[in-house]
């Protein structure tokens, strides 16, 4: 067990959190009172408050361990005996964390740390550092979260949903048919990848349900810029052996869109875990939903994977339109050679990136998507 008074030199500070769910409530009615016997309010002692004090304040007191006052994920208060755990996958209200002792325990969250004023649609993600405090039967309470390093995240409805965190590779799964491919939603995940500094892996399963030839255009584009692209089959056990080197003593997200396989994948890896598998839709060609949450599973032949629910749009968090150009390998390194320093590419004359296009250095479809993504137009 490790205390909670040698993190560090803790310092008092003022955080904003959240707006109360319901509104405060007056203690008394000052109107009506007023309306019936106004020489009352004369007697009256005034305890509505008008300034920012007590409960109609969004400002706290709290305590920060040094170094950290830079993010939320630090706050604790006073000087508790806490137990640091890695989180495997959140559920609401509760999330499972498998401390350093080797125990699962079920741990809720702590208000303050629930209330904090974030942009995050939840405050824990599968794969944070947290310390919480053990309480009874297995049970905890999240008390504070350690800073994350890289992590994959999307944006959804306005706020950042956290997928997994802590992660160094994301392995891109999608399948050559049932689903079909949808080479753009690979590219948006690469932008993703590259602006939080993860590894990139292209995955491409269910390769025996079409004529692997028609893949190698694609295979190649992506292979030129560097990315590793592996061609895999989790029923027929297709290039099994060469994802699983490559996720092997590494801690890697799996995500993609519904029904490429992802939870079959990690079977077919490390099939001590069984996971629950589920169909594809024949008539709209897309996958049921059977992994409901992140969850973070420990391989038998080193390292972690994060199984992730699969998605229908992959919406960037955190990227404007004038970083793209920059996440794109083929096309950053022709951004400094056109005429107008803020050009877009999509539409301005002497524009280097459109000429690389015209000659043939940069794939067509990788422009297309470019400025697909460039437009905000979603991806179905």
């Amino acid at each position: 067990m490790e205390s909670g008074k040698g993190m560090g030199k803790r310092k008092k500070v003022r955080t904003a959190f959240r707006k109360n769910r319901s509104r405060r409530q007056a203690k008394n009615d000052l109107t009506r009172e007023f309306r019936e016997d106004s020489s009352k309010m004369d007697d009256i002692d005034l305890q509505e408050r008008v300034s920012g004090k007590g409960e109609l304040t969004r400002k706290r007191t709290v305590v920060l361990t040094e170094g950290e006052e830079g993010g939320s994920e630090g706050l604790s208060e006073g000087n508790l005996d806490l137990v640091r755990g890695r989180v495997l996958s959140a559920h609401g209200l509760y999330s499972r964390v498998l401390a350093d002792n080797g125990v699962v325990y079920q741990c809720a969250i702590r208000r303050i740390l629930k209330t904090l004023a974030t942009d995050q649609r939840h405050v824990i993600a599968a794969g944070d550092w947290v310390f919480f405090r053990p309480v009874a039967n297995d049970e905890g309470m999240i008390e504070r979260v350690e800073p994350r390093t890289a992590t994959l995240r999307r944006s959804s409805r306005g706020r950042k949903h956290l997928i997994a965190a802590n992660v160094e590779q994301l392995i891109i799964i999608a399948s050559a048919a049932e689903p079909y491919l949808k080479p753009n939603l690979i590219d948006r995940y690469l932008v993703s990848a590259e602006s939080d500094g993860l590894q990139s892996i292209i995955c491409i399963n269910k390769i025996d349900l079409c004529d692997q030839v028609s893949l190698q255009p694609l295979v190649g584009v992506y292979s030129q810029m560097g990315y590793d692209v592996l061609l895999v089959s989790a029923t027929k056990r297709i290039g099994i052996e060469r994802l699983r080197n490559a996720m092997r003593n590494r801690v890697s997200v799996l995500s993609g869109q519904s029904g490429v396989g992802k939870s079959s994948l990690i079977n077919s890896v490390a099939p001590q875990l069984q996971l629950q598998v589920g169909s594809v839709s024949q008539e709209s060609q897309k996958g049921r939903h059977t992994t409901t949450t992140s969850q973070l599973l420990t391989l038998d032949f080193g390292g972690y994977v994060v199984d992730t629910p699969g998605i229908r749009q992959y919406e960037l968090w955190d990227v404007i339109p004038q970083e793209v150009a920059g996440f794109y390998r083929d096309i950053r390194s022709y951004v400094s050679l056109c005429r107008y320093p803020n050009c877009s590419h999509t539409h301005e004359t002497e524009c280097a990136v459109k000429d690389a296009v015209a000659d043939g250095h940069i794939d067509a479809r990788r422009f297309e998507s470019y400025c697909n993504l460039y437009e905000g137009d979603p991806v179905e």
